[in-house]
């Protein structure tokens, strides 16, 4: 059994579904090594979430932005956590819908993704900075 991890931080990007599959690959090249295993990615922050979903076509990517925008809303006179400006608390939402982490299986030495499959980073403020991520990998 082999065990890897990894600290990765991202570049700040703009608000919206950012596919870093190859990101991780490009940092995580202990993944060749194993023939049948797991690969945990976990990102440290409540403002982003990561997901799996379509790595091919891009306005999948838009369609998720507007699909989450129109069902958690800015400006909600209701929200009391509003502190660091009108989208966090949307933001915070919309990581706990989608999820703070993603485990892929790994198959003689490559993410066992599908064939239109990519992780995305899910950013959900304006300006969200770098985001860092927590990259386990353990097999065989």
């Amino acid at each position: 059994m082999r065990i890897y991890q990894e600290s990765i931080q991202l570049r700040e990007v703009r608000r919206g579904f950012h596919l870093i599959t190859g990101e991780i690959m490009k940092r995580m090249t202990e993944i060749t090594e194993i023939k049948a295993g797991i690969c945990q990615v976990f990102i440290q922050h409540t403002s982003a979430s990561l997901t799996i979903n379509e790595n091919a076509d891009p306005t999948v990517r838009k369609d998720f932005e507007m699909f989450f925008n129109k069902t958690v809303r800015e400006n909600d006179p209701d929200y009391q956590h509003d502190y660091e400006g009108s989208d966090d608390m949307p933001a915070h939402l919309k990581a706990s819908i989608l999820g703070s982490s993603v485990m892929i299986p790994i198959r003689n030495g490559k993410l066992a993704l599908g064939t239109w499959q990519g992780i995305y980073l899910c950013e959900h403020r304006d300006r969200g900075g770098s985001r860092n991520l927590i990259v386990t990998v353990w097999g065989a």
